[in-house]
């Protein structure tokens, strides 16, 4: 079954006004609280958001790549503590794939929403923007924000034909991985 969900999963940027069901809600809290996270330091911290007017805020969080986030019923702000784990990068990445993942599961659609290294304006930075936003203490960096909701489009699956098996090499880096 898991196979199947990564090849169907595709980023989903439209959504129907249909709400997630609090026990779906619970089932992603789940699986972003089991990520694995270097060392088991678990240095992240979710926002979970359903509040329609602070999705329509975030929506505006850069000034490309973020709008479709005003037509999600749920965001899950990705947020971490840098001063626990020097890995927070990869522990905030793992647990937002994981999560996206669990959505796919349930029938839901997502799409990750990078934050970190971005900008609002030319005078303040994506995080700054969220964190003053929603109430977010300095101590925590902003990952991402991972949108979710009932599809409203239906992407193909990416081709077999299309994967880069190229990028895939066998015991060293000069011998090409074959099919």
């Amino acid at each position: 079954m898991f196979i199947s969900q990564i090849r169907e999963r595709r980023s989903i940027r439209k959504y129907t006004e249909k709400r997630v069901e609090p026990e779906k809600v619970e089932q992603i809290i789940e699986a972003l609280l089991r990520s694995p996270s270097s060392r088991g330091l678990n240095p992240w911290e979710f926002i979970v958001i359903t509040d329609k007017v602070l999705l329509e805020g975030l929506s505006k969080l850069k000034p490309h790549g973020s709008s479709f986030l005003e037509n999600a019923v749920l965001g899950i702000v990705v947020c971490a503590d840098p001063s626990i784990a020097e890995t927070w990068v990869e522990d905030t990445a793992i647990a937002a794939i994981m999560g996206q993942l669990t959505a796919e599961s349930l029938g839901l659609g997502s799409c990750w929403i990078q934050v970190r290294a971005r900008n609002y304006s030319s005078q303040q930075t994506a995080e700054a923007y969220i964190a003053e936003l929603l109430d977010i203490p300095a101590n925590l960096n902003i990952e991402s924000i991972i949108a979710i909701g009932y599809g409203d489009e239906i992407k193909p699956s990416k081709k077999s034909s299309d994967l880069q098996y190229e990028k895939v090499k066998l015991n060293s880096y000069r011998h090409p991985y074959k099919q």
